[in-house]
């Protein structure tokens, strides 16, 4: 398996012209400002109102995994997807695997951004039902991205600059609010953290496996490796920084409307509730905001139609995938218009399946993440292969066996605080000893803290597409894994 396709002598190369900050700024334009709010709704309902809890609890995982990914960027300066780094690394057939992960993320990624559109459509303009919306955004992003429409860094920047805005705005109301309306004492600053009377650990962790979506796309930062200045140190900080700018800033957007609307309160619309938490703080916050996440949601779906449609390029240009299909480009806009069109059908098809109650944003979004933590957790193990077992820093032995006492403390059928206490010490360990250890372990387990639905269809997922690879090589014999995201292209 080769980190890239093959490379003619003298051909144009990508230009070294990104800085520190252009890929902090590309990251935060990617995951987008306002990334925890679309998902608000179906955490607190989850979670029982804990979602500052679970959102700060995806972060530690993330931060984890984002050093991995930079860490393995600098193996790889030339390539950046994970499915490379496994591939690499570990064993071609994983890494076969966890490409196979991330075409669920990628397909799953445009569905949940059309079910969130055409919910949030349907409030505005109630006349038109839900699956008219439906048809509305997926025909809309079939269409603009059959015409290979490109959106620049410069609107991509004035369009987090807006939503950037648009957040201060919802602080400022969000405080004039609360400074406005009584509240009941310290405890009442708390229970966004911790309420007693509704905590419940397994729930919590069950949301904190949701949470993750509200980082999905800081991987992104590792296909820039090769139009990075100095790659090697820039895209592992990128990368961890902008986690983390995303994870306090998600915190502190959700910790504001957790305390304008009391977790004991139902939402009127679990998909859609953030816009009623902001109606609430300002009445003419409502539309303000919901028009800003249905443009924000408009354009993810539209970029993850076509990161899907290129995905599936690249693997199909590999006969991963059957070529005459998904490995050919239309001559003439020079997109992958069979990939584009199938997508489109796919994400459509998802989409209607709430008319009849059959899929939800939740769902959805439990899903992508089934896909997404396989990802994360194959970045950290390649991670530790390459740095603890192959070139022995700190040794391999012992953490891979505090690993396992972590795994097995938090497996146990048990909810004893001195249980949680033990593998909270044990995997404080872990992260000073071995980080991409602690991130697979903390991935792993929100991985298995999915629910049942995802669980189902994730697992048939992966099944068909280990089945389809195991066929087409005879037993992962032979070369199925030689392909790359074509984000450098």
């Amino acid at each position: 398996m080769s980190a890239s396709p093959n490379t003619l002598a003298g051909a144009p190369r990508l230009r070294r012209s990104l800085t520190l900050w252009d890929l902090i700024l590309y990251g935060v334009i990617v995951i987008q400002p306002v990334a925890p709010m679309s998902v608000f709704g179906v955490l607190s309902d989850r979670g029982h109102g804990h979602v500052v809890t679970t959102l700060l609890i995806a972060m530690v995982a993330m931060l984890f995994t984002a050093v991995s990914y930079g860490r393995m960027a600098r193996a790889y300066p030339s390539a950046g997807s994970a499915f490379t780094y496994v591939g690499q690394e570990i064993n071609p057939a994983l890494g076969y695997v966890t490409g196979w992960s991330m075409v669920m993320d990628y397909m799953l990624n445009p569905m949940i951004c059309i079910v969130w559109c055409s919910q949030q459509a349907h409030v505005f303009a109630p006349g038109i039902p839900y699956w008219g919306w439906a048809f509305f955004f997926g025909a809309i992003f079939t269409f603009l991205n059959i015409q290979g429409i490109k959106t620049s860094a410069r609107v991509n920047t004035a369009l987090a600059a807006a939503m950037g805005a648009v957040v201060a705005v919802f602080f400022m109301v969000a405080f004039r609010y609360l400074m406005g309306h009584p509240h009941d004492g310290a405890s009442f600053f708390t229970r966004p953290f911790y309420d007693p009377q509704l905590w419940n650990s397994k729930d919590v962790l069950a949301a904190t496996s949701i949470a993750v979506l509200g980082y999905i796309g800081f991987d992104g930062i590792s296909t820039l490796s090769e139009e990075a200045e100095n790659p090697r140190r820039n895209i592992l900080l990128a990368t961890v920084l902008t986690c983390f700018v995303i994870g306090i800033l998600s915190a502190l957007e959700v910790y504001a409307a957790q305390l304008v609307w009391p977790a004991s309160e139902p939402f009127p619309n679990t998909d859609t509730a953030f816009t009623f938490v902001a109606g609430r703080s300002w009445k003419p916050m409502f539309a303000i905001l919901g028009f800003t996440l249905l443009v924000a949601n408009f354009g993810s779906g539209m970029g993850a139609q076509i990161g899907a449609a290129r995905l599936l390029y690249g693997m199909g240009r590999s006969k991963a995938l059957p070529q005459s299909f998904f490995g050919v480009v239309d001559p003439k806009r020079h997109v992958p218009r069979n990939n584009v069109l199938f997508v489109g059908v796919i994400a459509l098809a998802g989409a209607l399946l709430v008319s009849v109650g059959l899929f939800s944003y939740g769902l959805g979004a439990e899903m992508l993440n089934f896909g997404a933590l396989i990802s994360f957790m194959g970045v950290n193990m390649a991670a530790f292969v390459r740095y603890h077992v192959r070139e022995g820093q700190h040794g391999a032995l012992p953490p891979l066996l505090l690993t396992g006492i972590v795994i097995a403390l938090v497996l146990w059928p048990s909810s004893n605080w001195m249980m949680l206490a033990a593998a909270g010490v044990a995997l404080a360990i872990l992260a000073v000893w071995t980080p991409p250890l602690a991130g697979f372990t903390i991935c792993s387990f929100l991985w298995k803290n999915l629910s049942w639905k995802a669980w189902l269809v994730g697992s048939i997922w992966m099944a068909a597409g280990i089945a389809f690879g195991a066929w087409k090589t005879k037993g992962f014999r032979g070369d199925l894994v030689n392909f790359d995201l074509p984000a450098e292209e």
